[in-house]
């Protein structure tokens, strides 16, 4: 499951160009919380707490139980980070939207892929581990959000793959999209020949591949 991290925000009733740089260079940061059942809410964050955050996550889009602050009062929502945009040169933090969520119904989610174990066809064959997916969409419940998706390679030979329909994933938890997508394959040494045909048709391996923010600095 994955880790809940409570984020203190407060709203904002300023927007546009100049409000949002004002914002930054009190080292603050935009967002948005918006959903089905809501309208959309103009937040700020402070910047190191959003960083903080981040840097323990395995990837962006993550649960977080946001305390929301405004005149003197204090409300707390549960919502999936769904965005983070960046600075394209100094990677900065530049806005963050957040999807609001309901404990009691299921949501859809991109969530992480890792390989742990040393593939047999790596380390005796020379073999190299090709990982096609880098993330899973999946459907659950929040309480049931898996914080990553590890799969072993161990036992993986070259020409081994495993496919979306391999997975094993928690309970609670379905993948969404193709299950025949490959998500990683254990591909022969650089240069190595091709077995030779043997009789009988060959199969060909086919493998397949994965809100406007305000006030944008560009610079």
């Amino acid at each position: 499951m994955a880790k809940q991290i409570k984020l203190s925000a407060q709203t904002r009733s300023g927007a546009g160009r100049t409000e949002v740089k004002k914002l930054r260079a009190q080292g603050k940061v935009p967002a948005v919380i918006y959903g089905a059942k809501q309208a959309s809410i103009n937040l700020q964050l402070g910047a190191r707490e959003v960083v903080e955050v981040l840097k323990h996550s395995t990837g962006e889009q993550m649960l977080v139980e946001l305390e929301i602050h405004e005149n003197g009062k204090t409300s707390s929502k549960l919502a999936l980070i769904q965005h983070v945009q960046h600075h394209a040169v100094r990677q900065t933090i530049l806005h963050v939207d957040f999807h609001a969520v309901s404990a009691d119904e299921k949501l859809h989610a991109h969530v992480t892929v890792e390989t742990h174990g040393e593939s047999v066809g790596v380390k005796t064959y020379g073999g190299r581990l090709e990982l096609l997916l880098h993330s899973i969409e999946v459907e659950c419940l929040p309480k049931d959000l898996p914080e990553i998706i590890s799969i072993d390679v161990s036992a993986l030979n070259v020409g081994d793959a495993i496919h979306i329909r391999d997975l094993h994933l928690p309970a609670g938890v379905a993948f969404r999209g193709e299950g025949e997508l490959t998500v990683l394959r254990i591909a022969g040494a650089p240069g190595a020949e091709e077995p030779a045909a043997t009789e009988g048709p060959t199969q060909p391996e086919v493998i397949r591949e994965k809100k406007p923010v305000e006030g944008a600095d560009k610079k």
